[in-house]
């Protein structure tokens, strides 16, 4: 016995070298390009508060970016990468799928809906939030819904879900619509009287009045019925299981182990740069529920 004991250490030692070096050649898509470039590349919004946005120092953060960044650690410990470089790419809701087909950004985790339509372009991680559209205007305004929209001017995001909802019913209901490149052109075009509403997914609106200084947000209110129940995810490339598998073990962990949940208080229950004012917006049981049970789920 003692004859083979070092042959045997030998195999084992040739075959566990053999394994890694089958799992390193092993690595595809997004994996494979990260390992091989020493950069992962991040889209990041600019005016998505609070999920993904540029505080007063020039720093992307938000509830989406430390998901983000979640899954950045779990890429540099995958692939043995502890000096792995992080880049940024500032993206719009209009080019931000294009950006992830050319290969200029590995990962996005903002505020981009999950869609029947979009998943035929790109792929999804598991859900990281659930929303309602809707509205906000002007305190004591008189919008409620979009047939009080008649004769009058709104505003959404261009290339969004609500885009497509409001284009649909623009000649229907009658009313002036104003595509913008940025959320917060969007809610500008109330701020200065040119639009009655800015339609936008709610916790969206909820960050856009966060941001004004708390005398200014209370002549604001999000208003109107849900136009559409729908979820952000983060966004990744169509057909890469290995990068898919990464992300989305870190997603479920994050919402079993309740660490989601804490995040979700952080940033929609307590003061949030850069005006430190509180979006309060309590988490649904939908929310809560999704937590529980993670899914990777479209919902138009």
């Amino acid at each position: 016995m003692k004859k083979l004991f070092a042959p045997l250490l030998l195999v084992s030692a040739a075959a566990a070298l053999f394994a890694h070096t089958a799992s390193a050649q092993e690595l595809t898509g997004t994996l494979k390009k990260i390992k091989d470039t020493g950069v992962i590349a991040l889209g990041v919004r600019e005016s998505s508060i609070p999920f993904s946005y540029t505080d007063n120092a020039g720093k992307t953060i938000g509830y989406s970016q430390e998901i983000a960044l979640k899954i950045v650690d779990a890429v540099k410990k995958d692939l043995n990468l502890p000096n792995l470089k992080v880049t940024e790419t500032p993206i719009t809701s209009q080019n931000r799928i294009a950006l992830m087909q050319n290969g200029t950004i590995d990962l996005e985790c903002g505020s981009t809906t999950h869609t029947f339509e979009r998943a035929k372009q790109v792929g999804f991680s598991h859900n990281i939030f659930l929303y309602s559209i809707k509205m906000i205007a002007k305190s004591g305004s008189g919008i409620t819904d979009l047939n009080s929209l008649k004769g009058k001017t709104v505003a959404t995001t261009a290339g969004t879900t609500a885009d497509r909802i409001l284009s649909g019913k623009k000649g229907e209901i009658g009313f002036n619509l104003i595509q913008t490149k940025e959320h917060s052109d969007g809610f500008l075009t109330v701020k200065q009287g040119r639009a009655v509403a800015f339609v936008m997914d709610e916790p969206l609106l909820y960050g856009q009045r966060a941001a004004l200084p708390a005398d200014e947000a209370k002549g604001y209110e999000v208003v109107g019925p849900n136009l559409q129940f729908e979820n952000y995810a983060c966004m990744l490339r169509k057909d890469d299981p290995a990068f898919t598998k990464v992300v989305n073990t870190v997603i479920a962990d994050m919402e079993k182990s309740g660490e989601m949940e804490k995040l979700y208080n952080k940033w929609f229950t307590q003061p949030v740069p850069p005006k430190n004012q509180n979006m309060n917006y309590p988490m649904t049981p939908e929310m809560r529920a999704m937590f529980k049970d993670p899914i990777t789920k479209a919902y138009d």
